[in-house]
């Protein structure tokens, strides 16, 4: 029997999204201070049983901004991003990582927001997995069933909003890292175009740049108001501004359909099921809706899984100089060794695999000439139950199944395009079904337009009901 596990109660937080608490806070109904111990409070409760922290700050990090925009809510940090006082261990136990001396560059500008850093959330092995599990450590739990996987890699900040111990935590996403999560959790998560945040080292030192920051939330207003929020402490020159989106736009959209996944695998009757309903929603809202061929072939999923294999190959060759000199590739986990262990059978195709990785980004362009959005599921499965995609079994079959799984939301990384995951709908078991919005190149504003008008047409659900 599925069991699912929530923090929502009669205390500080409520059932409040952010720009909620953070009104109260301005108009002096509630302190941070007694919104940061609500959600504390909360973890403690829940966190035994859904194992989303790594840790738990004794003095959470208050912003002293309090005319931002989200100033007191309390949020976490994917432990993958340096904040001063904390290790960042990247979800692994290769190495024991020693307190950051400094916030990290993206850091700064999330912490600009306004928002009370608690504590830092789970991750699996770098980011490399798409489930929060681990081969010497129990596994992250999903809220709305905990035996089922909530997601990667941003799984931790998933579960602890999903679960209402806070309405909005940091993700970041470089294969599908925010959007899997919000699928697997019911959340909102939307990948940002590359370079609309501020990039972190990992990012910085990639062949090509696959991740982008941002942030997991149950509304599409926390999500929208955040991009707002951090648009004031930095905005890239080179994209059109987000600004504060406060609701749905009057226009209809051109939006393409992909149904089949790319990679020929079957896609689940069940998330077909609520792809359809979808679509018919959108259709319903005076939307122009018609089927769309990929802008790639399916050997762009053969390249992506060796770009893949080499971020891991790479990690393991330079772990020494990058992260510390205790680092030991041999205590990598089974999985990441066996990614790293595939590019080496075929490092001799990496020249012309990035070659044609890098030259994604125009045909992705040229796709959106008569359309505005895309949609399509984030997954092509339902959420696995735990140990379906543990790093400790075989890693052939746990690789063939992930390219499967996770066939939509490698291209927007590739590609650098903002992409958009929403709960349209559940599973006969209740569990969470993702809906994907990808937009051109700059246009979140288009995308969260849209969310906010289907938010509207069929509210999502909420686990404490």
């Amino acid at each position: 029997m599925a069991v699912r596990v929530h923090a929502f109660t009669d205390d500080a937080l409520g059932e409040h999204d952010g720009v909620a608490i953070a009104e109260l806070i301005r108009r002096g109904e509630l302190s941070a201070a007694e919104v940061a111990k609500a959600a504390r409070e909360r973890a403690t409760r829940v966190n035994p049983e859904l194992n989303a922290l790594v840790v738990d700050m004794d003095t959470p990090l208050v912003s002293a901004d309090r005319d931002a925009l989200l100033y007191g809510v309390p949020t976490y940090v994917k432990d993958n991003t340096d904040v001063a006082g904390l290790p960042t261990q990247h979800g692994s136990a290769a190495w024991r990582a020693q307190a950051a001396k400094a916030h990290g560059p993206f850091t700064k500008q999330f912490l600009s927001t306004g928002m009370t850093v608690l504590g830092k959330t789970t991750l699996p092995e770098f980011g490399l997995n798409a489930t929060t599990e681990f081969a010497d450590a129990a596994p992250t739990h999903n809220p709305w069933a905990t035996g089922f996987s909530s997601g990667a890699s941003s799984g931790g900040s998933a579960a602890m909003v999903a679960a209402g111990v806070v309405p909005i935590a940091h993700g970041n996403d470089g294969g599908g890292s925010i959007r899997i999560p919000a699928a697997c959790c019911g959340l909102v998560g939307l990948k940002p175009t590359r370079g609309r945040h501020i990039d972190g080292p990992q990012a910085r030192s990639m062949p090509i740049n696959l991740i982008s920051e941002g942030v997991l939330t149950r509304t599409v207003r926390d999500s929208a108001t955040y991009f707002a929020a951090a648009e004031r402490f930095w905005r890239n020159p080179a994209l059109p501004p987000v600004g504060l989106v406060e609701g749905p736009a009057q226009r209809r959209l051109r939006i393409g359909v992909l149904t089949e996944p790319i990679t020929g695998a079957p896609l689940d009757p069940q998330v077909r099921a609520v792809h359809d309903d979808t679509v018919a929603l959108l259709e319903s809202l005076g939307h122009e809706v018609r089927p769309i061929a990929y802008p790639v072939d399916r050997g762009f999923a053969d390249d992506f899984a060796t770009y893949w294999a080499m971020l891991a190959y790479l990690l393991g060759l330079t772990g020494k100089f990058t992260l510390d000199r205790t680092f030991d590739p041999a205590r990598l986990d089974p999985f990441t060794r066996g990614l790293a262990a595939r590019f080496r059978g075929t490092a001799l195709r990496a020249p012309a695999v990035l070659y044609r990785l890098s030259r994604l980004r125009h045909a992705y362009a040229a796709s959106f000439r008569d359309i505005e959005l895309v949609v399509s599921p984030v997954l092509a499965s339902l959420t696995p139950p735990l140990g379906y995609l543990s790093p400790d079994q075989p890693f052939d079959e746990v690789f063939d199944r992930l390219l499967n799984y996770v066939t939509y939301t490698p291209l927007a990384n590739v590609t650098g395009a903002p992409a958009l995951s929403l709960p349209m709908g559940a599973s006969a078991d209740g569990l969470p079904i993702g809906m994907m919005f990808s937009a051109a190149h700059g246009d979140e504003r288009t995308l969260l337009e849209l969310a906010y008008s289907l938010e509207a047409a069929r509210p999502f659900r909420r686990i404490q009901q």
